[in-house]
């Protein structure tokens, strides 16, 4: 059975992969599914706006276009300060793991899941990761448009740390980072406000309603529901909440972001971040400032 392309990987983390296998990069695929996600973007706005007659911010739209489309300048320069590290992981792999049976697939997704639940977790509990996913979250409204607002520094967040262990174990990074990839597409239509309840699904999937009460910023709903295509995760371990009809959905930042200004909203954390960090006394205080809560 053959694995998915590396290439998917690269749009994300940006990690340079020479030496992994599979190292094919059809950017064609990837640019049209870029340009797909564009234009569902400004239909779904259009939508809204016109037959819908709902408020549409379309400055807000706006800066995540422009967010995704440097993002993909970005990628293009092929840096990332943990590349190196699914490359030694690889190198130094305990063994070989062959994609030939359905189980090992299932195996790999619940492992990719598990992985990307932690990470996620760690993106609201951690200063230094919350710094980048902040961006992702700073948009005052929950639509498309959020969804393809991921921060332009994303390849100094480490998120490919807690994949590459995976990579250590002997799956193959293609399979690793494509499962991945997979992930990260179907979570572009969870960012749908209009979308009704799935039913039973609702147990076992992360759906667009799961997704919505991550967005809010209401003290209630406040760093819950981090899966990816799951919600298992969530409800094993005690981070699932469910969307109640007594409380109105406030989405965006507890201090929401006003501003437009595409550098505010990007660096705006980072500098911070940055301040506290340098006006902290002694090396406990400053570790405190990176890697204790936002």
């Amino acid at each position: 059975m053959s694995t998915p392309s590396l290439s998917s990987v690269s749009s994300w983390f940006g990690a340079p992969f020479a030496g992994l296998p599979d190292m094919s990069r059809p950017t064609h695929v990837f640019g049209a599914a870029f340009a797909l996600l564009l234009a569902a973007v400004l239909v779904e706005a259009l939508v809204r706006h016109f037959v819908a007659r709902r408020r549409v911010d379309w400055r807000e739209v706006g800066v995540s276009i422009l967010d995704a489309g440097v993002r993909r300048g970005i990628d293009f320069a092929g840096l990332a300060l943990v590349a190196p590290v699914p490359l030694l992981a690889w190198k130094h792999r305990l063994g070989d793991i062959p994609m030939d049976s359905a189980w090992t697939w299932v195996g790999l997704f619940l492992l990719v899941e598990f992985a990307y639940y932690w990470h996620h977790r760690f993106a609201h509990t951690v200063r230094f990761f919350w710094a980048t996913h902040s961006v992702h979250h700073s948009s005052n409204a929950f639509m498309f448009a959020s969804a393809i607002r991921l921060g332009w520094t994303g390849r100094l967040g480490g998120a490919i740390l807690f994949f590459s262990p995976l990579v250590w174990f002997g799956f193959p990074p293609s399979a690793v980072f494509g499962i991945f990839a997979v992930g990260l597409f179907y979570q572009f239509w969870l960012h749908a406000e209009w979308m009704p309840k799935l039913g039973p699904l609702e147990w076992v999937l992360n759906t667009p309603t799961h997704h919505k009460v991550h967005h809010a910023s209401n003290p209630e709903y406040l760093d819950c529901n981090f899966g990816n295509t799951l919600i298992v995760f969530d409800r094993l371990f005690g981070s699932f909440v469910a969307e109640r009809k007594d409380i109105g959905i406030r989405y965006g930042l507890t201090t929401p972001v006003t501003s437009h200004n595409p550098l505010v909203i990007e660096f705006g954390q980072w500098v911070a971040m940055g301040r506290d960090f340098f006006t902290a006394r002694g090396l406990r205080d400053r570790m405190k400032v990176l890697f204790g809560g936002p």
